[in-house]
């Protein structure tokens, strides 16, 4: 809650970007862009800005896509690492920023508090919580704004996802969550135990087994076995790429061979799960040797795809197995001991520490209250259009990428989409549009997966149809083609200033 008074003076802009992680910076730079009559300004609650990149710290933190395809189409990805760590990727919006001149646009520590929407004024309010530059104390300020384009991915920042352990307060070592990761922690010749299987604890797993500091031994905790892949951290083919047809050719080329490989992988596992299975398990073994129980730790319950596979970087993961230095145990956790955890199976697992890569809590828009005329919205009953617009929010658009490929590749086209829309209504001299779904339209999540993470989100994340253009696709040539296509039809309300008003009481019951 705020302690001062607020600023007094109101700052109007035609679009706010809120959050300056790769989505904000990438969106900013398209609508400076494509859009240079338009006042622009970029708010990052944060005071740095990288998002994700910048938020986690914990050991060996590294992008699970490939960068050809992670990293922007305006933008060639230079490094030779395709599999890259953080830092890289910090670097790599930074001069992003840099090249693109939105330094000015980027305001840091600004964190959106409020958005409310004035069909009267056809505008929304913004109410922001920042400092005073010259004495650091807390401010209120408020923002006028045409458009919103939140950027600001889709957890809550502030706090991950742990499960409530038995005797948590007993334990008597050192507990840590990967996105609260202290800084200076040392482990180095200390029993770690990594609660989870997903791509967090296949990540710090290698990270924290090899080199200077490094633990006594790592133990990779999991109750259900996930789909793990070696990948080569080296696109030795995009390398070649560019030697022959230069920077961005080779880029584009890169990025082209990347999404197509990517999408035939990910439709070939889904449509012949057996197979998909079978060929995971035959590299798992040729991996770990035939004599380490691969059936046990790495066959999920699930088919691949249900839930994301894990990528292993040049198979790093595994070597850290094979070395001794790190381990697998598949059972459930009874509670907590002075010296670690009690197994399902009566073990006691020592630890001198437990880190709980135990998922993310998720949360649209940092959780901010968004008030249409006065009505508070709830995100859960809204349907998404396109994948970015909601059903009774006028002139307000979302950045969610991809749950089965490369994030940015969504978000690329969402902001595409974003700018032809605001070209259209110029064009049409219209200022307001919001998405009227159809009445009794059958809905299911936004996200349509079955990880825990998804699962958990279905109360707090929009719907979406089953029919185009109200299914939220995840599959970039559909994407493309369909975002590419004719910017308006009969679902959205177009309307000139206090002439339309979005979904009333009436409209939204149905979704």
């Amino acid at each position: 809650m705020m302690t001062s008074g607020a600023s007094d003076a109101v700052e109007e802009f035609d679009i706010v970007v809120i959050g300056a992680g790769i989505s904000g910076i990438g969106a900013a730079t398209y609508f400076s862009r494509e859009l240079p009559g338009r006042s622009l300004v970029v708010l990052e609650g944060r005071e740095n800005i990288g998002g994700t990149w910048d938020l986690f710290r914990y050991p060996g933190i590294r992008s699970d896509s490939d960068l050809h395809t992670f990293g922007y189409e305006f933008k060639p990805w230079r490094h030779e690492n395709a599999i890259a760590d953080a830092h890289l990727i910090r670097e790599y919006l930074h001069e992003t920023i840099d090249e693109n001149a939105l330094d000015g646009l980027i305001r840091t520590g600004h964190r959106v508090r409020r958005a409310e929407w004035s069909s009267e004024e056809s505008g929304w309010t913004l109410t922001v919580a920042t400092k005073d530059h010259a004495t650091g104390a807390p401010v209120t300020k408020t923002l006028r704004a045409g458009w919103v384009f939140a950027a600001s991915g889709y957890y809550n920042y502030d706090e991950g996802y742990s499960p409530e352990f038995a005797g948590r307060e007993d334990y008597e070592g050192t507990l840590v969550h990967p996105q609260h990761w202290p800084e200076g922690l040392d482990y180095s010749g200390k029993k770690v135990v990594i609660v989870g299987s997903g791509a967090t604890a296949v990540t710090m797993v290698p990270a924290m087994a090899k080199g200077l500091g490094a633990a006594g031994h790592v133990t990779m905790l999991q109750r259900t076995p996930t789909y793990i892949m070696p990948l080569p951290r080296v696109d030795r083919v995009a390398l070649a790429l560019t030697k022959i047809l230069g920077e961005r050719r080779g880029y584009a080329v890169t990025r082209f061979k990347n999404i197509w490989t990517e999408h035939l992988i990910v439709e070939g596992l889904r449509r012949f799960p057996k197979a998909g299975r079978a060929l995971v398990r035959r590299e798992n073994i040729k991996r770990l040797g035939k004599s380490f129980d691969v059936d046990k730790h790495f066959n999920p319950p699930y088919d691949p795809w249900d839930q994301r596979l894990c990528a292993a970087p040049d198979g790093d993961f595994f070597d850290a197995i094979k070395s001794g230095g790190a381990s697998v145990v598949t059972d459930s956790i009874i509670r907590f001991s002075k010296r670690g955890v009690i197994l399902g199976s009566g073990e006691e697992l020592e630890a001198d520490i437990v880190v709980t890569a135990t998922g993310l809590n998720l949360q649209l828009f940092d959780g901010m209250p968004i008030v249409v005329d006065g009505r508070r919205i709830n995100v859960v009953d809204t349907v998404a259009y396109r994948g970015t617009l909601l059903t009774g929010i006028p002139n307000w658009a979302m950045a969610i990428g991809y749950t089965t490929s490369s994030w940015t590749l969504k978000v690329s086209l969402l902001c595409r989409y974003v700018i032809d829309l605001v070209k259209h209504m110029d064009a049409q001299g219209y200022n307001t549009v919001v998405p009227v779904a159809v009445p009794d339209m059958p809905t299911k999540p936004v996200m349509d997966l079955q990880s825990g993470y998804a699962k958990r989100g279905e109360g707090v994340l929009p719907r979406q149809g089953s029919e185009k253009p109200w299914r939220t696709m995840m599959s970039y040539p559909e994407d493309a083609k369909a975002l590419r296509g004719p910017v308006a039809d009969g679902n959205l309300q177009f309307g000139t200033r206090a002439a339309v008003r979005p979904a009333g009481k009436e409209q939204a019951a149905h979704v």
